[in-house]
């Protein structure tokens, strides 16, 4: 038994990991992949798997999405996103409200539902997809002007909190038919779930910041215990868990700690095991003989987000802040539907409410049709309206870039009574590999010539080649707090093992290359080198 739930496992992974691959090749996320691999497994698929279990659906997606929302914050580089974030967050929130209202609308008056049904339906596909989004992105390699990118991920990763409130409240006005004070219990989760997220990451960041407070290797199971401690706490205080998740992410995921290209990886890692996980539930849970009764009424849903709902709520936010129409059009198309529109439709279905159409279905329908078209003709949109930065490397948004260079410029102070004090620039015995570039002298810096004679006093400027650390070395960083050990002594005072060294002393703007006789101050980050 354990065997073949192993071999199904296996084979599950092993199909998306392909996909996957296949996927940048056609431009298309993969996660429509994933969809229909779960749809192979399934009741109407060839294994023919029966799964109808809605409220185990839930559990899991919700679970997913936890450290989906998480992800999605830790990853978000804010030096970037910040001269933005105004326009960001108005879309997810404001703008996720505004959705909500002309789809209900829309629904209402063209469709001829009811109004209740209108506004579970728009609130379910209010909010857009970081995954869906994270993917056309990075799979076309599409840095956007204007900062669209940075508005673009900021957004999609910081609107499902509000959506799932929306669907939250439209679920409690179908199951008991009375509304009550929305606008207070809107308030009161988006309050408790920022207070709680920024609590959270201050907490954590204090506790990585202590010496000897984790043992080495264990700050990813740190982080992702307070993860899960984070939401359920703020769950339980009635906030809103998922905005307190990706608070923490975004704090966490853009302060100085140790270890955290190992937790990036992990992070990035698990919540693609986790997109996988999710959209095979997805997929498993359809019923393929059922949609095509659906298919009329999620293309009039998905006709109405993309053309009137989407547009309208991104020219009424964005035009006042002075985005160009071109610009408002781009957010416009680029609102992938995805995931997360789904796991809230679950979420809906698992209640229990009567519905009079295939809720799960028709939102289904709608996420892949956004993410097959929309995300299809997202690059060919952005090259017509001329927003594409040609040049420019879009996962320099992202915290998990690391920009490839085959050169660095190193510093070297001339002293006086240097040996290099009064020689020419050819006559000096460099490093191998090493180049001369420029002299620095008394405020003026000319290019190093051959013949240029060197004084004492002058800063040279190489050209070296870089060395990339082996599996066993590291750089970490060490902040010096209050009551630190280290705090008030030299360098030469410090008891450091053999095999490390400390290469550089950050003193608020100013990066100070030590030596024995260096003091360490409280509020110091030292960078720590570790060999073998």
């Amino acid at each position: 038994m354990i065997s073949n739930l192993v071999l199904g496992v296996s084979l599950v992974i092993l199909l998306c990991v392909i996909s996957e691959k296949f996927s940048y090749k056609v431009k298309v996320p993969a996660l429509i992949f994933f969809m229909f691999v779960g749809m192979l497994f399934g009741t109407d698929g060839i294994l023919q798997i029966e799964y109808s279990d809605f409220k185990s659906a839930e559990m899991i997606c919700s679970i997913g999405l936890i450290f989906i929302m998480f992800d999605g914050g830790f990853n978000t580089n804010w030096r970037s996103a910040r001269p933005y974030v105004v326009k960001a967050v108005s879309l997810s929130t404001v703008g996720v409200l505004l959705t909500a209202v002309f789809t209900t609308l829309c629904c209402h008056f063209l469709m001829k539902l009811s109004l209740q049904e209108s506004f579970l339906v728009s609130a379910v596909l209010a909010s857009t997809d970081a995954a869906s989004v994270f993917s056309i992105l990075k799979s076309n390699n599409l840095d956007l002007k204007d900062g669209t990118s940075s508005i673009l991920e900021v957004e999609s990763g910081s609107n499902d909190p509000m959506a799932y409130l929306l669907t939250v409240t439209a679920i409690g006005i179908m199951s008991s038919g009375q509304t009550g004070n929305i606008v207070l219990m809107i308030v009161v989760q988006l309050a408790v779930g920022l207070v709680m997220g920024f609590l959270f990451a201050y907490a954590s960041r204090y506790i990585l910041s202590l010496k000897n407070a984790l043992t080495d290797g264990l700050d990813v199971i740190f982080i992702l215990a307070i993860v899960m401690l984070c939401y359920s706490v703020t769950d339980k205080l009635g906030g809103n868990a998922y905005l307190s998740v990706y608070i923490l992410g975004l704090y966490l995921g853009n302060s100085r700690m140790n270890s955290k290209k190992a937790i990036l990886s992990f992070f990035n890692e698990l919540t693609s095991l986790l997109q996988i996980l999710i959209f095979f539930v997805i997929g498993l849970l359809s019923f393929p003989k059922s949609m095509p009764a659906s298919i009329p009424f999620s293309l009039a849903i998905a006709g109405i987000l993309t053309f009137i709902s989407r547009p309208l709520m991104s020219v009424l936010l964005l035009l006042p802040q002075k985005c160009s129409l071109r610009q408002c059009l781009l957010i416009s198309w680029a609102g992938l539907r995805g995931a997360s529109s789904i796991v809230f439709a679950i979420v809906a279905v698992s209640s229990g409410i009567a519905l009079s159409f295939d809720l799960f279905h028709v939102v289904f329908l709608v996420s892949l049709l956004s993410i097959a078209v929309q995300g299809a003709f997202l690059a060919p949109i952005s090259r017509w309206l001329r927003l594409v930065e040609e040049e420019a490397n879009v996962y320099k948004t992202f915290n998990d870039y690391e920009e490839s260079v085959d050169f660095q410029f190193t510093r070297i102070r001339v002293k006086e009574g240097s040996s290099w004090a009064g020689k020419k620039v050819k006559e000096v015995d460099f490093p191998a590999g090493a180049q001369a570039v420029m002299i620095k002298r008394k405020g003026r810096s000319f290019a190093a010539r051959g013949s240029s004679i060197l004084e004492a006093g002058d800063d040279l400027i190489l050209n070296m080649p870089p060395y990339y650390p082996g599996d066993r070395e590291r750089v970490m960083e060490v902040d010096v707090y209050r009551n630190h050990k280290w705090a008030g002594k030299t360098v030469e005072e410090l008891k450091i093992p053999s095999n490390q060294l400390i290469i550089m002393v950050i003193r608020d703007e100013e990066k100070i290359i030590p030596n024995g006789d260096t003091l360490i101050k409280e509020g110091d980050v030292l960078l720590l080198f570790k060999g073998e």
